[in-house]
């Protein structure tokens, strides 16, 4: 998984140092440093309306996910959004980030920041009662925290619309 190394001599999972990391990479782009988002108050709970098996679930993900033969994101600042229909074969996502190393182990198996198959199979048990048409994706490592506010969230917030979802899985890169 991206978030662990495994030292060969013993096995055991160490964790990735996401912050250093990701601010070099910054620093090797030309960027200032980064300042981490955070926010003012946390998100409150909100009980879902029904169970699982009687709702309509979708995804965001985060690790820059496109299909073979759409634009891939480009790494400066890019707010845009991919639709990815559920059904989509795994052998066409495709990814594009800005934390390129982050993506060795997504490469090898999609699945791990792009979970389709995963709930397709728990839809045809019958735990998730109905996927959206499309899944969603964006970069997550957006520099601009202004530009995320004003293009980002609002694009994503009307695509979500749009799937007419109970339930919503983020999948962060």
């Amino acid at each position: 998984m991206a978030g662990n190394n495994i030292r060969e001599n013993d096995m055991q999972p160490t964790p990735v140092e996401y912050m250093r990391r990701t601010r070099d990479n910054y620093r090797k782009l030309g960027y200032t440093a980064y300042q981490w988002f955070h926010a003012d108050t946390a998100p409150r709970f909100v009980k879902p309306a029904k169970p699982l098996a009687q709702s309509r679930l979708g995804m965001v993900s985060t690790a820059g996910t496109y299909l073979h033969g759409q634009v891939a994101y480009h790494y400066k600042d890019d707010t845009s959004i991919r639709k990815l229909p559920s059904d989509a074969r795994m052998a066409d996502i495709r990814f594009a980030h800005i934390m390129q190393n982050y993506l060795v182990e997504a490469r090898q198996d999609p699945a791990t920041v792009y979970p389709a198959p995963a709930l397709k199979q728990l839809h045809g048990e019958g735990v998730i009662g109905d996927l959206a048409e499309n899944y969603l994706s964006c970069m997550g490592g957006i520099y601009s925290q202004s530009r995320v506010k004003s293009e980002l969230i609002p694009a994503l917030a009307d695509a979500i619309s749009q799937e007419q979802l109970d339930l919503l899985l983020l999948v962060p890169l």
